[in-house]
């Protein structure tokens, strides 16, 4: 008796939407969603075109997806106008309550990848919506997983310029000693020399006085 209630209970705490409908040619498709304040809406999409060769809806590359948010409440403000591929996200937060224009316009991709515009949009396009409408503090699963790669990352840089730290002070140690090293050779050699100007001075000062005494005892002074 409880399980039906609690399974609507979940549903209503997790608000999502996922359809599908199809758009002829290049014609603009458009829903109205009323949204409260600070909420967050994350949109995935993805639209196939029919292929006469297959007899099936397959993605083309030469199609891709305009769309725009307009708050009707505020004179249709835009506050999203993302163009870019067939498949993707979109994603934005309501400023303020009141309802929002979601539309979805396939346009003809060029091959260099710009826009041709809605007019060169042939056959009918499947467009596939799955929408998640919910508080700011609410992540999606796939989000979660590319956050804890990107923390991985932001570690395993730490990681790295912390070991290009500990080389850093490595090799200010090692500067340092042989500064200390070489300061104290230099010392030496100064200390050296000293040493050996003193005993040149006082063995030329022996001499002289040798050769003065030499001098007098010969009687040549």
């Amino acid at each position: 008796m409880w399980a039906p209630s609690l399974f609507i209970a979940v549903a209503l705490a997790i608000p999502s939407q996922a359809l599908h409908f199809f758009i002829d040619g290049a014609q603009q498709k458009c829903f109205f969603e009323e949204l409260p304040k600070d909420t967050l809406v994350v949109g995935h999409f993805d639209a196939q075109v029919w292929d006469d060769g297959s007899k099936t809806y397959r993605p083309n590359a030469d199609v891709g997806v305009f769309i725009s948010v307009e708050e009707v409440f505020d004179n249709n403000h835009r506050v999203v106008a993302q163009r870019g591929a067939a498949n993707g996200r979109f994603t934005f937060s309501a400023a303020d309550s009141g309802e929002h224009r979601l539309c979805f316009t396939p346009q003809n991709v060029a091959s260099s990848g710009g826009f041709f515009g809605s007019s060169g949009v042939h056959g009918t396009v499947k467009f596939t919506l799955d929408m998640a409408i919910g508080e700011t503090s609410k992540i999606e699963s796939t989000d979660k997983g590319k956050i804890d790669d990107i923390s991985q990352k932001v570690r395993d840089l730490n990681s790295r310029l912390q070991d290009i730290k500990r080389e850093q002070v490595f090799q200010r140690e090692r500067e340092a000693e042989f500064r200390d090293q070489s300061e104290s050779t230099n010392a030496r050699v100064v200390r050296w020399t000293l040493i050996q100007l003193a005993i040149l001075a006082i063995t030329c000062a022996w001499q002289l006085s040798h050769l003065r005494a030499f001098f007098i005892k010969q009687k040549l002074t």
